[in-house]
This record gives C-alpha cells, structure tokens and sequence, in this order.
C-alpha cells in the first residue's frame, strides 16, 4: 500500500466513525475497560479484531514476534510485554488472558534455523524464549520427524510455555489463583480461520467452536 491507498482507507474508516460515533466517543470519555488482554503475533496475517469479530474497546492487545512471554524478571532488560501484562492486569483489572499461536508461525520455524546476520541480534535474542517449546517437540516426535508435524506441535507447545511464563507474574498469578481472572492457550489455524483452545484437564487443543451453543 502506498500513501494514499492508506488515506483512503482511512476515509473508509471515518464512514464507519460516523455510525458508531456515541460509542466511540464513550470510550473517549470515559475510558477503556476491555475485558480480555490479548497477546498474539505480530504477523500480518492475524488480526485479533478480525477473527474473533470484536469492537473497539473489548479487547487491550499485545502483539510481538511468536507470540511470546518473557518470564517476570524486573532486575533484567526491559519489555514491552511485560509492562502491558502488568498494565492490562494490574491497572485495567482484565478478567481473561488469551494467549494465541497460529500456524505457519515464522518465529517457530526460525527456531530451527541459524541466525547468523547481525542485524538480528534482537530477534535471536528473543528467539529463546521458544527454546523450550522446540526441544519438547523434537523429544515428542523425535528429530527425525516429519516437518510440518514437528512446526505445528511447535507453535502448539510454544502457547503452553507461554501460558506458564505468564503465570511468573506476581499478580497474575495471585489473581488467577482468587479466580479473578482466567487464563486462555488459543492456537489459530490460518488455513481454515477456525481457533482451537488448549484444554488444561485433558493436555490437548480443541476446537473452540465446540462451545458455541447453535
């Protein structure tokens, strides 16, 4: 897109301002109260608003490479991560987490390749953060495994580590275990748009369409 396909999209936008203009202005006025905290990838492909069809307002959103989150450690290099965790769960009191992988997850699969350019310093940097998600996937499936197979039990075990990382936050943890608030593994399948959902009692992804009543 070039600058002005961006101003015309935009324009579009204000179409859609003018119809939902009191709303809007209601969470101008009186602030936001999103009731989920939302840390997805920052891939282009993923728009959180899109594929679960919410509005301004419901969701606060986290996205970084992976869909990563680093382990609570304040003495250590700063993260924007984690001063939107703590800010959407200390100041904004969220009553859900959605944590949400997808398929064909460039992060995932950079995790199996060298990174040796400079430039990337960050990226390889941040990269570890899924170490622990790749070495689960080749102990499972062995390194022999079939490549696509081995990606996506990847992404699937990246969004498990994650949950747990979370958790290391004091107050995400204290009000998880008061039951103040929830906490959700969520794996998005590009292919289809449909979402499956981590299931802590049975250890396995299901299909979040499940628990919608018809």
């Amino acid at each position: 897109m070039n600058l002005e396909e961006y101003a015309e999209g935009n324009h579009l936008f204000r179409t859609y301002f003018k119809k939902n203009k009191e709303s809007l202005l209601n969470l101008v006025k009186n602030g936001q109260a999103p009731k989920a905290l939302f840390i997805g990838c920052s891939d282009s492909r993923v728009i959180p608003d899109l594929i679960v069809q919410s509005n301004p307002g419901d969701l606060f959103v986290i996205r970084n490479v992976g869909n990563f989150v680093p382990p609570y450690k304040p003495d250590e290099d700063f993260h924007s991560t984690a001063s939107g965790i703590e800010y959407a769960v200390s100041v904004l009191n969220v009553e859900e987490i959605i944590i949400c992988g997808h398929s064909h997850c460039g992060a995932c699969a950079s995790l199996y390749k060298d990174i040796i350019d400079p430039s990337l310093i960050h990226t390889k940097k941040w990269l570890e953060l899924g170490e622990s998600a790749k070495k689960t996937a080749i102990l499972s499936l062995g390194t022999d495994a079939n490549k696509d197979e081995l990606l996506r039990l990847t992404e699937k075990l990246s969004v498990i580590k994650q949950i747990e990382n979370i958790l290391t936050y004091p107050n995400v943890k204290k009000r998880f275990e008061n039951e103040e608030l929830s906490i959700h593994g969520w794996y998005y399948h590009m292919e289809t748009g449909k979402i499956d959902y981590y299931n802590a009692d049975t250890y396995e992804f299901l299909p979040l369409n499940d628990l919608v009543n018809h």
